[in-house]
């Protein structure tokens, strides 16, 4: 038994530094750092004394149903990221909280009447004589749904809805984002009487965004929209420059977006749009009341990115490589006919660039959950490039007196994971590092007595 091994408290030791991580990388190697001047051995890390001779790291998977401790660290990274944009710090000016920035969503179209979530007894699709469709299905429903209901977001009428649309949609969505940015510089330009060019010369749109699927198995985007100078986060925008100025550009460049789809001998071709449903609410400032907060947009966006497709039951989290590998019992039948008309559509030669087969799991999308244009705030990996110089200070003290150092390393792959009574061990001290982080931070937010 694992317990009973004498290298436990070492082993113990490295499944703790990774956070009790439920999947982790198993590394096996040596580090060498040596003084360049003199060749001395300053430090030397070797796994051949490690328990197994192998190092445990992080799988830093942002997926909580794979890994709840390296979701939750990817979680808070989410939020720096997002809050740095919005607020200042790492490297982002404080001033840009005084800048125009509006959190906006942008839904997709519709792909045909699907059953809604209705609240205080609304009913889902009141139609008094709706009649049918041409497949026998009513066009009304007069029943109520709430969220855990297995009718929300199905289709009235499958026969008549648009699965072809829908997936075509969601592999292009990327190319629909861009279409919005490119035409929110036109509408600012037209609205403020400068040319696109002399625009550009004057103010920069910075973003950070996140996908989510919604009830219906279709994708909207919530981002985070600011407007800088023209040289970025370190540069005031002109005085022209308002939320509400910014705002009308962003409703009136996602209504303009009108592309289409590759051409198909099957499918003809399809006119890619946003929504009608394009919500844009103003951001609020340092000291004011008017808009949504700041850290409540961060933390909306952080804890949306550690949701897995095994959280929503829409799509999988892993690519598949046949039809077959679509379970059964835990999908509804319009999210196993989405992967599958992907899968059908991806053996299309027309299609291929799109990559269907590739993204089937994913029903289509093949984005990134959060993306951000390059100067909205800092990086994920500044962000853990600074976690790991912190952890490593005290190493570093240790050979502050070397100005110039060598550092030779050698490392591969030895396999993931724990074993099932290992595994147990791991989400034992996760939960006991988790129960430790949230007596700290009610202790530093609680009240000091008077």
């Amino acid at each position: 038994m694992r317990a009973q091994d004498p290298q436990f408290s070492r082993w113990l030791a490295q499944v703790t530094a990774t956070g009790g991580c439920a999947h982790p990388i198993h590394l096996k190697g040596s580090t060498t750092t040596r003084d360049a001047g003199t060749g001395e051995i300053l430090h030397r890390y070797d796994t051949a004394h490690e328990p197994g001779e192998r190092l445990l790291v992080r799988c830093r998977n942002r997926r909580a149903s794979v890994c709840v401790p390296c979701s939750r660290l990817h979680a808070g990274d989410t939020f720096h990221l997002v809050r740095a944009g919005l607020t200042g710090g790492k490297n982002v000016p404080a001033d840009v909280r005084e800048r125009p920035r509006l959190f906006v969503t942008l839904t997709a179209p519709s792909f045909g009447a699907v059953h809604r979530t209705t609240t205080d007894n609304e009913r889902c699709r009141p139609r008094r004589n709706a009649g049918r469709c041409e497949h026998g299905r009513p066009l009304g429903c007069p029943g109520t749904h709430d969220a855990t209901d297995p009718l929300a977001g199905q289709p009235l009428c499958p026969a008549c809805y648009d699965y072809a649309a829908h997936i075509l949609w969601h592999a292009s969505a990327g190319r629909l984002w861009k279409a919005f940015t490119d035409n929110l510089y036109n509408h600012l330009a037209a609205r403020t009487g400068r040319t696109r060019t002399g625009l550009r010369r004057t103010v920069r749109i910075s973003y950070a965004k996140v996908a989510e699927y919604q009830k219906r198995a279709a994708l909207h985007v919530h981002a985070v929209v600011r407007l800088d100078g023209a040289h970025g986060p370190s540069d005031p925008p002109p005085e022209w420059a308002t939320a509400e100025v910014l705002a009308a550009a962003v409703r009136r460049a996602a209504a303009a977006v009108h592309l289409g789809t590759p051409y198909s001998r099957a499918l003809g071709e399809h006119e890619l749009r946003w929504g009608s449903q394009i919500d844009v609410r103003p951001l609020r400032a340092f000291g004011g009341h008017e808009g949504l907060a700041d850290d409540a947009v961060a933390a909306y966006v952080a804890k949306y990115v550690t949701k897995g497709a095994a959280d929503t039951a829409i799509g999988l989290d892993h690519p598949i490589t046949s039809p077959d590998d679509i379970p059964t019992g835990r999908l509804s039948a319009h999210v196993r006919t989405l992967i599958r008309t992907c899968w059908r559509f991806g053996g299309l030669p027309e299609l291929e660039p799109l990559k269907l087969r590739t993204w089937a799991h994913t029903l289509g999308y093949r984005g990134h959950i959060l993306t951000k244009s390059r100067v909205y705030s800092t990086t994920y990996a500044v962000l853990r490039a600074e976690r790991a110089e912190y952890r490593g200070a005290i190493a570093a003290a240790d050979l502050a007196d070397v100005l110039d150092m060598l550092t030779d390393a050698h490392w591969r792959y030895v396999g993931s994971g724990h074993t099932p009574g290992a595994a147990l061990i791991a989400a034992g001290i996760a939960e006991d590092l988790e129960r430790n982080r949230a007596l700290a931070h009610e202790h530093r937010t609680s009240e000091v007595p008077c």
